[in-house]
């Protein structure tokens, strides 16, 4: 369920916010991962910050916002992330979201969207889905010019070195 409405003061901190997770990308594509960050926020503090790793930790499920929320379940000592946001640079795919689904989360905050996988709007939406137990809010678009515009150098250097 897309979140329309927002206080300007919201929008800051969500702006601010995903820059943390535009600099946690910016650590994938200097690994040589493809550039998506995450951060995870619980009462106003970061608590959990991660990028793609896929390839470095040869494990298909090391997307950036599902390693944030594990490591989130971590330092919060519980499964449930209610009262969390996750901030990713990149809408987040099915699994990702149905991660989002069942750990609880309150809110999804993310830049790009992915017209090839994204599962919180674009080609699906997991977030409100009314045969799942659990949906959480969707605020889209924070700083996508500027999510978009990593992906797209990203693989454009790519695409050279090819």
């Amino acid at each position: 369920m897309v979140d329309e409405g927002g206080f300007a003061e919201q929008r800051a901190l969500d702006e601010q916010f995903m820059g943390l997770a535009l600099a946690e990308a910016a650590l994938a594509a200097a690994e040589g991962e493809v550039p998506i960050g995450a951060v995870v926020v619980c009462e106003g503090q970061v608590i959990a910050r991660a990028h793609n790793r896929r390839e470095t930790d040869e494990d298909p499920s090391a997307h950036a916002e599902f390693k944030a929320m594990v490591d989130a379940a971590r330092v919060l000592g519980r499964w449930r992330l209610t009262g969390c946001t996750v901030y990713v640079t990149v809408e987040p795919c099915l699994m990702c979201a149905g991660l989002m689904v069942n750990a609880r989360i309150d809110r999804c905050v993310y830049g790009a969207a992915d017209p090839k996988g994204g599962a919180v709007g674009t080609l699906f939406d997991v977030s409100d889905d009314p045969r799942l137990n659990h949906s959480f809010r969707v605020t889209p678009g924070v700083r996508a010019d500027e999510c978009a515009q990593v992906m797209r150098d990203f693989f454009r250097s790519r695409r050279k070195r090819a």
